[in-house]
């Protein structure tokens, strides 16, 4: 294995891999884990393994033996995640977590879950593969710590499933793998519960995830679709069924503000329900950030319903911030260059790809990373929330 000399925080790289992977039984895990999360912080341009091998390697087989750790060797891939999580709540305190999709074009049609899909945000048919990732979100940035391959008809059984080495529990409804990734990453959270945003509109039902969030008795602001079922709030009996409760835009100032975030009125709404002696509960629906066909704003549903709108408005701005860290981790840390077939080659690339970022923001010894230096987004949005209450109230 060659040396790391010419890194500047080679030793603390290290000690981040050792606190990540040291649980790993064999040795040769270990090593290979740490040079590929040091090739990723190193190696320019494209991630491919050989480079990421000749990061780390003189030996003419290193590519090959990394390609075996990240496509072949069974090490599992959520107590990394775990792992992850706790070292950098240790440096940065949440202040949401977010749930947001995350579309790879891929050329051919061997990669796992690749399919064709209509992508919403685009506005094209692309063939890729589509992902779920989870963020930390935060004043220093939004850090990805877990994810989840949102896997088509076609690849939940066969031969498509053998050869990718699909779980069986990776065939149930995405939803559940969803709310499966919340309870692992953010259930035993060491700082006060935070609201979890969910931006996944055009590629999952939004029913069973707010089913299973009310379930898990957490705070959540969730993009909806126009055609879910809700009825205004009445604290008497519940509703049945009636159509979706109105959301009116207010005319917005012109000027750089309507271009950041609609001004909209809210309303009290409540989903229906199946039995009669249950009590109806409020939810909020507002039109806040992001635009539809019609050219108002998306709309989001809410169980925080003591908050001004403008706070809210801010929840749900945390997906575009989760977009431009997708963004960075495209270009600077190999997001798309996985080179594998497998599901757990797939989840092993993008769990380490999550750890050289977290760790080139947050290590006070990655020198050159722009550690700590994103701009504070949530202090810096105070003064505009004061506006959206008044117009909004």
């Amino acid at each position: 294995m060659r040396g790391t000399v010419g890194y500047a925080g080679a030793d603390s790289v290290d000690r981040f891999t050792d606190q990540l992977f040291g649980h790993l039984r064999r040795i040769d895990q270990r090593r290979w884990a740490h040079a590929y999360v040091l090739g990723l912080l190193t190696t320019p341009g494209k991630k491919s393994m050989r480079r990421l091998a000749a990061a780390a390697s003189d030996s003419p087989t290193a590519s090959q033996a990394l390609h075996q750790f990240i496509n072949e060797s069974p090490w599992d891939w959520a107590p990394v995640c775990d792992r992850l999580r706790h070292w950098a709540e240790g440096r940065v305190r949440p202040r949401a977590w977010t749930i947001a999709p995350v579309v790879l074009p891929k050329r051919g049609d061997k990669s796992c879950g690749v399919h064709r899909r209509f992508v919403p945000h685009t506005g094209r048919t692309v063939n890729c593969q589509v992902g779920t990732a989870l963020f930390m979100s935060t004043d220093a940035g939004d850090f990805p710590l877990g994810w989840s391959l949102l896997l088509p008809e076609s690849w939940a059984r066969g031969d498509l499933r053998e050869r990718a080495r699909v779980p069986d529990e990776a065939v149930a409804r995405p939803e559940r793998h969803v709310l499966d990734l919340i309870e692992l990453l953010v259930g035993p959270s060491r700082h006060e519960p935070v609201p979890v945003v969910v931006d996944v509109d055009g590629y999952l039902d939004a029913r069973p995830l707010l089913h299973g969030l009310i379930r898990a008795r957490r705070d959540f602001v969730v993009a909806v679709p126009d055609g879910l079922p809700l009825a205004p709030f009445t604290a008497a009996r519940p509703v049945r069924s009636q159509p979706r409760a109105a959301v009116r835009m207010l005319d917005a100032p012109s000027g750089p503000e309507r271009a950041v975030r609609g001004l909209v009125r809210n309303q009290l709404v409540q989903l229906p329900f199946t039995r009669d002696e249950q009590r109806p509960q409020p939810f909020r629906l507002f039109a806040g950030p992001g635009t539809r066909a019609n050219g108002l704003g998306r709309l989001w549903l809410t169980n925080i319903v003591d908050r001004p709108v403008g706070e809210l408005m801010r929840y749900a701005d945390r997906t575009a911030a989760a977009g431009e860290t997708v963004d960075r981790l495209e270009r600077g840390f190999g997001l798309r260059d996985f080179e594998g077939r497998s599901f757990p080659g797939w989840h092993h690339h993008m769990t380490l790809v999550s750890a050289a970022f977290a760790y080139s923001r947050l290590s006070t010894a990655a020198a050159g990373y722009g550690a700590l230096g994103m701009p504070g987004d949530w202090a810096r949005e105070r003064d505009f929330d004061r506006s959206v209450d008044l117009l909004s109230a």
